[in-house]
Formats: C-alpha cells, sequence, structure tokens
C-alpha cells in the first residue's frame, strides 16, 4: 500500500486518492491516487474522499477508473523483461590486447582507461629556452 498519508490534519490514515482544484472551472476533481507527490495536489484517505464536499457554487468530479486498466498486461511483462535483458548485456567488447604504443612513448602509469605517457625521442630543454626573448607574462 502507499507510504503516503492523508492531507487532513490529524488523519493518519493512508492516501487513497489525490484532490486537485481547477480553479477557472470551479471544479474540484477527486482522482486516484497520483504517481508522485505534487504541489497544490491533497491526497486524501478513503473516508475523506468519500465524504468530500465541494464549496458553494462548486462543482465535483470524481475519477473512478477502471480496476481491469489497473492490472499489468502482458506486454508491459515483456517489456520489462526486455529492458532488464538489456541491460545485462555488455555494452562494449573489451580488447584482448591495449593499442600499441606511439613510437617514442613509454608508459610511465595507468588508472582505469586512462595512461600517462613520456616521450624518449626528445631531448629536454630548459623551460626558460621555450620562450621567445622578448615574452612577456600577463
Amino acid at each position: 500500500m502507499s507510504r503516503r498519508r492523508c492531507s487532513k490534519p490529524s488523519c493518519n490514515g493512508a492516501a487513497a486518492s489525490t484532490l486537485t482544484y481547477v480553479y477557472a472551472d470551479s471544479t474540484a476533481v477527486l482522482g486516484p491516487l497520483a504517481t508522485y507527490a505534487e504541489p497544490h495536489c491533497y491526497d486524501l484517505c478513503q473516508m475523506h474522499s468519500e465524504r468530500m464536499t465541494a464549496p458553494i457554487g462548486w462543482e465535483i468530479v470524481r475519477i473512478t477508473p477502471d480496476p481491469d486498466a489497473l492490472k499489468p498486461t502482458s506486454d508491459d511483462l515483456e517489456a520489462l523483461a526486455d529492458a532488464v535483458r538489456e541491460a545485462a548485456r555488455p555494452r562494449y567488447q573489451p580488447d584482448a590486447e591495449p593499442p600499441p604504443l606511439p613510437s617514442g612513448s613509454v608508459e610511465v602509469a595507468r588508472r582505469g582507461h586512462l595512461r600517462m605517457l613520456t616521450s624518449v625521442d626528445l631531448p629536454e630543454v630548459p623551460l626558460d629556452q621555450l620562450f621567445d626573448e622578448d615574452f612577456e607574462p600577463r
């Protein structure tokens, strides 16, 4: 059953229906329990939903769903089973061997799918030689 409780003060009954107001039409709509609690919607227990009255000049629309429509169909169960199978299927095939390293590179470290490479072909150049003489940092 539902964990949501009746919105009426001092009532601890389990919510059975949802009450919403359509102010433009002066209508109170009492329907099946909404899937999610939403602002400006009031969950009512069975007793309070049966005793619900509208203000003078307002109309109450009671929506009672067909009980057979709420039962899961075989299509729903098949769709659920297909979704579970799809989620269990591996998304990619891992390579048997990692791709070859670029020439002149040595793998220094690896973490997950990331790896750190260092070049063995390039000579070390001091940092001050990398910039032009007229270079001025900002």
